[in-house]
């Protein structure tokens, strides 16, 4: 759904209004945060020419050249990065932070952004600036990211408890939960290079450098969380496959058994199956019952063999 944003200062509170023309009608320095969800070409130029900023098409945005996905001027800050989706979409978002007002420009309805609304007016006085919104917003994508680490978490070990049970849509699964880690993994790093960037920058305001260093550590251990997962998935990628050789192997040992428990009697059928003249057991009138009791006797003693040996 098309919709701007706009987030302002007035009376020591935060206001909002859906009116572009609004903009051209409050003066610059009450505005805190400029949202842009799927809005037409027009009112992107239009606010361009405004605020004298450049906003970037979203073939721009999904460039992973690090010139493309952090770009710093003298008074502008610009960062691309990719929010996912509950479906582990890809959606691009762009970050542009001028005269300490925040425009972000994406083309989905994000939960992290209506999560962030909430604290922005439930605790006004903690975003004075569009750098603390900024800051909000990654630190709100960041509590999502873990949610979905916990979720993942939790189906790896749904999988595990019923490995026993593989099969091979089980293998399906691990491959589809190794795909949805690896994106996760993909998403978080373009977050920490981002981050990385700030602390790096003079245009940061210095109350907000503590904050991105705590960022920065809740990072890290997502990522600590996101290796683990991978090597719970390797384990049990390399289980199903023992697990299937086992059962692979218990097949081809009853097959084995069987073959081996029929060779005797095999044998002794096609030495008398064969068409030679003279064989002294042919005309013996105890020859057909005797050869029976011959195969069944070598079948039995080879049974017990096996049994003895514990190969059964």
């Amino acid at each position: 759904m098309s919709e701007i944003k706009l987030f302002y200062h007035k009376d020591g509170a935060i206001r909002l209004s859906r009116s572009f023309e609004f903009l051209k009608i409050t003066p610059t320095e009450q505005f805190l945060w400029i949202d842009l969800n799927d809005v037409d070409e027009e009112i992107e130029s239009q606010l361009e020419d405004y605020l004298k900023i450049y906003i970037q098409e979203e073939e721009e945005m999904i460039e992973i050249e690090t010139s493309s996905r952090y770009i710093e001027t003298g008074d502008t800050l610009v960062v691309n990065t990719n929010f996912l989706l509950s479906t582990y979409d890809r959606n691009p978002v762009s970050f542009i932070l001028k005269n300490n007002i925040l425009i972000t420009v994406r083309s989905e309805d994000l939960g992290s952004f209506t999560e962030t609304v909430k604290k922005i007016f439930a605790n006004p006085k903690n975003y004075p600036t569009g750098y603390h919104v900024f800051l909000g917003l990654f630190e709100t994508r960041i509590e999502f990211d873990a949610d979905m680490i916990e979720n993942i978490t939790q189906e790896i070990t749904v999988l595990s408890n019923s490995i026993q049970n593989a099969d091979e849509n089980l293998l399906l699964q691990i491959k589809d939960l190794q795909e949805k880690t690896m994106m996760l993994r993909e998403n978080i790093i373009d977050k920490q290079r981002a981050v990385s960037n700030m602390l790096k920058s003079s245009l940061i305001p210095h109350d907000l450098r503590s904050k991105l260093t705590i960022l920065i550590k809740d990072i890290n251990s997502l990522l600590e969380h996101i290796r683990f997962s991978f090597d719970r998935l390797d384990y049990l990628q390399d289980t199903f496959l023992g697990f299937v050789n086992v059962q692979q192997n218990k097949i081809i040992k009853i097959f084995t058994v069987i073959s081996v428990i029929f060779m005797p009697p095999t044998l002794i059928a096609s030495i008398y199956g064969m068409n030679f003249q003279f064989m002294p057991e042919i005309p013996w009138r105890w020859g057909y019952p005797v050869s029976l009791m011959m195969m069944i006797a070598s079948s039995i003693v080879i049974l017990i063999f096996f049994k003895k040996k514990n190969y059964l």
